[in-house]
Parts: C-alpha cells; structure tokens; sequence
C-alpha cells in the first residue's frame, strides 16, 4: 500500500472536488471517494512512500509549518500513466520551494519519498481518480473542465496510510 503526506484544502474547495468526485461517479467512473471505505479527502500530497512511520515523519519536520496557509489554483485536469485523472494546481515558487523544504526536512532524516516526488520530478495535483475506464476518459476530463478553475486554501496537513489506518495530523 502507499502512505502519503497530504495537504489539505479549505471547506469550499473540498466541497467542489468531492461534488466532482460524485459527478465522475455518475458517470460510471471510480472516484477517490468510494476507496478504501470513503476515508479519502481532497488533498495534495507532498510525499509518498510504501510507508511512513509518522513518529519519524513528525519528528524530521519539528519547526516546520507543514500546514502552510499556501494559495493554490487549480487550473488544469491531467492524466499519469495508468489512467490516473488529477486536477492541478499551479506549481508556484511558493508551493514549489515548501514542497522542496518539506523533502529536504524528509531525506535529512533518512526517509526516502518515491521518486517521482523530488524536487523536480514532483507534479503537484489532486487526484480524483486511480483507474479511469479508457472508454470513459473524454467524459471524465470534460467533468473536470466544467468545474475549473477552483481556488483553494491548504489549512490542514497529515501522514496517512489508509491501508494501517493512520491519520496523523501535521502542523
């Protein structure tokens, strides 16, 4: 399984992507909302691994706000290899250099995110969506660009691994 640093987003902005996720799931497409027993929120994730041990995670990032009130905008729908479906935030200088430090933070400490999140490899993004059907994908994508874009407030952050019910909440 996969655990996760996730940011969270504003009760507006999370309200419009869960709206998104029912409207995939109107149309035939598996949302982040119905896995793993509806534990998922909207959220970003600035790093993930197989696991995280969030004792270790807190303690690499004691003095750092992980919860950065940052700005973001998503502005765009994307899709990784294995018809994954996202939204994207603007990777601003902002978002970009507090992804860096938070990574920073993790390898001093010895804990080794994936690769495809180090600086410069990372894509920021909300996904909505593990497997979409290819059949599907057009359909998807114009759920996506109907509701775009949406402004958002990060106002929370934790380490979760659904699979070991961990949740735990960062500053």
């Amino acid at each position: 399984m996969v655990a996760a640093i996730e940011l969270y987003l504003d009760t507006d902005a999370t309200r419009r992507i869960r709206t998104l996720w029912d409207a995939l799931e109107s149309e035939g497409v598996q949302s982040l909302r119905s896995l793993l027993g509806q534990r998922h929120r909207p959220h970003v994730s600035l790093a993930v691994a197989a696991r995280l041990d969030p004792d270790r995670v807190a303690a690499a990032l004691t003095g750092t706000v992980v919860a950065a009130p940052l700005r973001l905008s998503f502005q765009h729908a994307g899709q990784f290899v294995g018809r994954v479906l996202w939204l994207g935030p603007t990777p601003s200088a902002e978002l970009l250099a507090h992804h860096a430090a938070v990574y920073a933070r993790l390898s001093a400490a010895g804990i080794a995110p994936t690769e495809h999140y180090e600086p410069g490899r990372w894509v920021p993004h909300c996904t909505l969506s593990m497997r979409v059907p290819n059949a599907l994908m057009a359909a998807a994508v114009r759920r996506c660009l109907e509701v775009l874009p949406i402004e958002a407030t990060v106002v929370g952050a934790a380490v979760v691994d659904h699979a070991r019910d961990i949740a735990r909440p960062l500053p």
